[in-house]
């Protein structure tokens, strides 16, 4: 080990020890707007403790540079990086451009939107539900015996197989709808001009046009990604819990997770949070019409769609650190307490073929590979979970002409990076850095 590694690894306790002395005190600057706290009831959160020079190993200097040609490829102008094994977080760096107009680099404690990502914390808060005896996921969704038994959807309904609906085909996506006339979630506008609405639905004005609608196939005999789907499943959540979506799973899923700087994004960069990045459409990319139909031509990710509709299909927002922090929250590891029993971890996790959606995962490999993706408008999102304890998460603040399909390339990316350079991540805990002690 050269003298420069070794001075890395034996002054970082001090570093963390500092930096707990520094920050302790302080209010936390990263809550909701408008949001105030008492003094000492605010949480520090683990993105008020990192920055990129603690990643800064000699031994991952050529990692590094394959990171940055990997984005200058595909024009991406910033992304952050997160490495855990074995529910320690060894490695958290920023690439590139938080704010490139505004000369910001990318550090490790930028929050930024993961998309289809917060479907994970969306079936976690289920799961959550399911162990406070709240519900189950063979509940029906619709109708006098369902969650969401109120009159306004019942009364939508003309196929009798939508009150068959359960919580676990929500999950699973095999609820019977479809995007056969567009994803309600992104076709606001089609959406305001077919049911000749005065603007953008609330949820359940959009639940109760949608139910309108004919079904794709029976409940259960199929699969079809459905982001409309997780809407429903949030909409569970409060309905259940007597509580907005955000601030349940806040309390009950997050914050007991230890990510303390998560939020429900919002549509423009004018309300973006103190710490979230800008986000970028590719090079190439037209603006298109505001999703409110107000005929102003906007760039697709600030107003193209609406972000914050999403909820828990695709609205959270956080640091790829904080996301490392959840999911060895739900991974059934016992170096980090998780939030939701084993019963509820293997239930996530458990594989049945390779056509079957697992739960908030994407997919779930035999031999304890995890998936987890997300895309829109200005970002991608990956978190891949390895059966060796390996977790390695990127979250970019651009799109790519590729759209999804950028997945498949960072997923190589990844495997590349571990077969050469996991040897090399130092053995520490960068999550010690933000526990008062």
């Amino acid at each position: 080990m050269s003298r420069r590694e070794k001075l890395v690894l034996f002054s970082f306790p001090a570093v963390c020890l500092l930096l707990i002395a520094v920050i302790l005190p302080l209010t936390s600057t990263s809550m909701d707007k408008g949001a105030q706290q008492p003094a000492e009831t605010v949480k520090k959160s683990l993105n008020d403790t990192l920055t990129n020079a603690m990643s800064e190993i000699p031994g991952l200097v050529e990692m590094d540079s394959m990171i940055e040609k990997y984005l200058k490829q595909w024009e991406i102008k910033g992304a952050s990086l997160a490495v855990m094994r074995n529910d320690s977080l060894l490695y958290a760096k920023g690439y590139g451009y938080a704010d490139e107009q505004a000369g910001e680099e990318m550090e490790p404690g930028k929050i930024l939107r993961m998309a289809s990502v917060s479907k994970l914390v969306t079936a976690t808060g289920i799961m959550v539900l399911q162990e406070k005896g709240l519900l189950s996921l063979q509940d029906t969704v619709f109708g006098p015996g369902g969650i969401l038994n109120d009159s306004v959807y019942t009364a939508a309904i003309r196929e009798k197989s939508k009150f068959r609906i359960t919580v676990e085909q929500l999950l699973r996506h095999r609820a019977g709808f479809t995007n056969s006339r567009g994803d309600p979630m992104f076709s606001t506008q089609d959406i305001i001009r077919q049911f000749r609405l005065d603007g953008p639905p609330d949820h359940e004005t959009l639940v109760r046009c949608v139910l309108t609608r004919p079904l794709g196939y029976q409940p259960g005999s199929w699969q079809r990604y459905s982001n409309f789907g997780y809407l429903l499943l949030s909409m569970i959540i409060e309905k259940t819990s007597g509580k907005d979506y955000g601030t349940f799973i806040r309390e009950n899923v997050l914050e007991p997770a230890g990510c303390f700087d998560m939020h429900i994004a919002n549509n423009y960069y004018e309300e973006k949070y103190p710490n979230e990045v800008r986000y970028y459409m590719h090079s190439g990319s037209e603006p298109c019409e505001e999703y409110c139909l107000s005929g102003r031509m906007v760039e697709r990710c600030y107003g193209g769609n609406d972000i914050r509709g999403l909820s828990g299909a695709g609205a959270w927002c956080g640091s790829a650190p904080e996301l490392c922090r959840f999911v060895a929250s739900i991974d059934g590891r016992p170096e980090v307490p998780d939030i939701i029993s084993k019963e509820s971890v293997d239930a996530m996790t458990e594989y049945f073929d390779p056509e079957t959606y697992s739960l908030g995962w994407n997919d779930t490999k035999p031999d304890g590979e995890w998936t987890r993706t997300g895309t829109l408008g200005g970002t991608s999102a990956l978190v891949k979970y390895f059966p060796d304890g390996e977790c390695w998460i990127m979250i970019t603040n651009t799109s790519t002409w590729k759209g999804p399909g950028l997945t498949r390339n960072t997923e190589n990316l990844f495997r590349k990076c571990r077969t050469l350079y996991s040897k090399s991540l130092p053995s520490r805990d960068l999550f010690r850095c933000s526990e008062a002690g």
